[in-house]
């Protein structure tokens, strides 16, 4: 990528530099750092092409005060720009700290609360990413290629598989369905300098349930604390946060999308590609899930903490 090109296409006045290298990588893309006079941003490049999914959903957001970056268009006013064979997407640079499943619930509960006040209508299905069971006969054949294979962690997943079976049937439909984040996971609600946080990577969002979104949250920051999980929901609640919690079938987007990602870590480690060139990667991201199961009853005893004094 060349930075004057960068900074004609987005109109962000005179190039300054741009990192020499990704300056932060994840699952789905990498980004670059661009310093023009105009200020500093931050470059996304997506490993796979992708559409304009979540833009007016963000900037709906970043109106109405809910604290991440503000997207960039190009001087044509598109989202989405192809400079030099590469997919960009460009956002205003924001200090940000590593991921922190223990960062404050409260202002967890606050942040996700100020997301849910944002009423965007969503067209379309929800998509089987957050609803849809891997399956038991999907499980026992990875588990078995896994075996064959050598995996280190088979034993593991396989020792899990009664339970991932058992929890794909609570899976129910949504109730409620609008525009979602989608992805509010501890990578993307990230701890600021200031002492905030900041909700990153939109481009997920899509039509969900905001309960069911609300019940991976509560998953990802409080785990096996109750009182972490009556911080949250007081703070979401005090917020104004619409959704509430009230029954197994509100985990269904946490089991599919858990259920999703442990199968597809486990085929990166069978099969390393782009977004996990080595097995080692693989290995660390189905750990997630392996280390912390989101078992039946981790998952009642949160139920239980979002009632009035836990009962």
């Amino acid at each position: 990528m060349d930075a004057a090109e960068l900074a004609s296409v987005f109109g962000l006045g005179r190039a300054r530099g741009l990192s020499d290298g990704p300056v932060a990588r994840g699952r789905q893309g990498e980004v670059w750092r661009l310093d023009t006079s105009d200020g500093r941003w931050a470059v996304k490049v997506p490993f796979h092409e992708a559409g304009e999914g979540g833009a007016l959903f963000q900037e709906a957001a970043c109106a109405a005060g809910v604290p991440a970056p503000a997207i960039r268009r190009t001087v044509t006013g598109e989202v989405v720009a192809h400079i030099s064979g590469r997919q960009i997407r460009l956002y205003e640079w924001v200090e940000l700290g590593t991921p922190d499943p223990m960062v404050d619930p409260g202002l967890v509960g606050a942040t996700v609360a100020a997301v849910h006040r944002v009423v965007v209508p969503a067209s379309g299905p929800v998509e089987w990413w957050h609803t849809a069971p891997v399956g038991a006969p999907a499980w026992d054949q990875l588990i078995a290629r896994l075996r064959a294979a050598g995996a280190p962690f088979a034993a593991r997943l396989a020792e899990l598989r009664d339970e991932l079976v058992a929890l794909e049937s609570w899976l129910t439909p949504p109730v409620s369905v609008r525009m979602c984040h989608r992805d509010l996971w501890a990578d993307n609600v990230l701890p600021t300098p200031s002492g905030g946080l900041c909700v990153i990577d939109w481009e997920n969002s899509g039509p969900a349930d905001p309960a069911q979104e609300l019940a991976c949250v509560v998953f990802e920051f409080a785990r096996t604390d109750p009182g972490r999980v009556r911080d949250l929901m007081s703070a979401y609640e005090s917020a104004g946060g619409p959704a509430r919690l009230t029954r197994p079938g509100d985990f269904s987007m946490l089991i599919a999308q858990l259920g999703h990602i442990t199968e597809l870590a486990a085929n990166d480690w069978l099969t390393p590609n782009v977004r996990n060139p080595d097995r080692a990667g693989a290995e660390a991201w189905i750990g997630e899930t392996l280390d912390e199961p989101h078992t039946r009853a981790v998952l009642q005893s949160l139920l239980r903490a979002t009632r009035p004094q836990g009962l």
